[in-house]
């Protein structure tokens, strides 16, 4: 991944010398479990301990695959050089490489769960305190991109609230599912490796053993990984695109932050562009990506192939460092925020009344005038305000067939705010729990 699009915290996790550690870790752990089952000697298992402080040297391994053309067997060729031939002679005992690469990269994704975790957490806060800080801002709501009827700004927070609270439910279960490691051995019978000490590594790890694994653990287990980062990137991407809508010049309701000394544009000064929505946009297609290749990689030949492992190293870093950027730049964005009530108003009312249509509507009917009828009455006043930005209310009052069915105080009534309004704490209370 590109250091533009990266935060320290996740990229560590997916460094070489982040890699090895855990290998490390797999191995020297077996070794105790081998050790407490007799099945090697004790003091093997202790010298292996021995480089539980070495900085296993990247390059060094890197130089040893060249020859070996095989990862694992490099790094294990490397553990040697420090924990001494004849002690090392019964790491990987019974194991076979997938054991290492497959419980290693789960524990990555584990890591790399917390951290996209704690992301969606603060953009909840975030989310949370800008909803109940313009929960009576009065907007208008659009539908296809055209007026409909009032909402507020607070309720458009909430909702992205929501959205993003089941995002954070379904990648606490995405870690759940991910979470599994396999010592189980070629083709994943035990043949040659008790799975005692799958269990062990396992718990020293903090994942639990993979109920069957062939050779390597099952895949649909990270497509359904990718999948939930997929759809969060795309929630991303819709709280971007609104923000992005908001800021247009002939709508400002709301805009980014724009700090002092910053530049919108090379060529027009005046300008302030959506740049950190528009990334976000581009951002979230790239999370998406990795979507269908992991779907593709569950069909694998028979106990195992490689075919998914090119892809798990391209995806595995540059899904979820992309994914932990796109999150925190987005919880940026919410903190600081612009927003316009009055231009808020303004737009609703660039067409004055018009979007209390549905309430007289519905009077006109309860006033015993059929809903054709009234639906006719009603849309014939609309096009007027429509063409000539004409008052809508105005229109329904010199309208006779409206009139005969309706007060000039019951159409008065039909053009207040706070209808649409009303049931905005109820909407709050099932969002937030208050």
């Amino acid at each position: 991944m590109i250091p533009r699009y990266s935060r320290p915290e996740m990229v560590s996790i997916w460094e070489p010398a982040t890699k090895f550690r855990i290998w490390y870790e797999i191995e020297a752990h077996a070794c105790d479990a081998m050790a407490d089952l007799g099945v090697i000697p004790r003091e093997n298992a202790e010298a292996v301990w021995k480089a539980k402080d070495v900085e296993f040297d990247v390059a060094r391994i890197d130089e040893i695959e060249a020859v070996t053309k095989h990862d694992v067997i490099a790094f294990l060729t490397h553990l040697a050089e420090h924990v001494g031939a004849e002690e090392a002679r019964f790491v990987h005992q019974g194991m076979t490489s997938s054991d290492v690469l497959d419980t290693c990269f789960n524990v990555q994704l584990v890591r790399a769960s917390d951290i996209l975790i704690k992301d969606l957490e603060g953009l909840l806060a975030a989310l949370k305190r800008r909803a109940y800080e313009h929960k009576d801002t009065v907007r208008i709501g659009r539908s296809h991109g055209i007026h409909a009827e009032p909402t507020t700004m607070g309720l458009t927070f909430a909702r992205f609230y929501a959205e993003m609270d089941r995002n954070l439910s379904r990648m606490r279960d995405a870690r759940a599912e991910i979470a599994t490691g396999a010592i189980s051995g070629a083709v994943g019978t035990f043949a040659n490796i008790d799975p005692r000490v799958e269990e062990h590594v396992c718990d020293k790890l903090g994942l639990v053993p993979e109920p069957i694994s062939t050779q390597v653990i099952p895949r649909d287990r990270h497509a359904a990984f990718f999948a939930t980062l997929g759809v969060i990137a795309s929630s991303i991407e819709n709280v971007a695109i609104e923000i992005r809508h908001m800021q247009r010049t002939e709508v400002l309701e709301g805009a980014e932050f724009f700090s002092m000394g910053q530049k919108g544009s090379s060529a027009m000064p005046h300008k302030k562009n959506p740049v950190l929505t528009e990334n976000l946009t581009g951002l979230a297609r790239m999370v998406r990506s990795a979507v269908i290749p992991a779907m593709e990689n569950v069909a694998l030949w028979h106990e195992r192939d490689i075919s998914h492992s090119s892809v798990e190293r391209m995806i595995g870093p540059d899904a979820t460092i992309t994914l932990d950027f796109a999150l925190v730049r987005l919880t940026g964005v919410i903190d600081k925020m612009l927003v316009f009530p009055e231009n808020m108003l303004e737009n609703m009312n660039k067409f004055p009344g018009l979007v209390m249509s549905q309430r007289v509507l519905l009077a006109l009917t309860q006033a015993g005038v059929s809903r054709e009828d009234a639906y006719t009455y009603v849309q014939r006043n609309a096009l007027k305000v429509w063409e000539h930005r004409t008052d809508f209310k105005e229109e329904l009052l010199n309208d006779a067939d409206v009139r005969k069915a309706l007060s000039a105080e019951e159409i008065e009534e039909k053009f207040d705010l706070g209808y649409h309004t009303k049931h905005v704490d109820t909407i709050f209370a099932r969002v937030f729990g208050e």
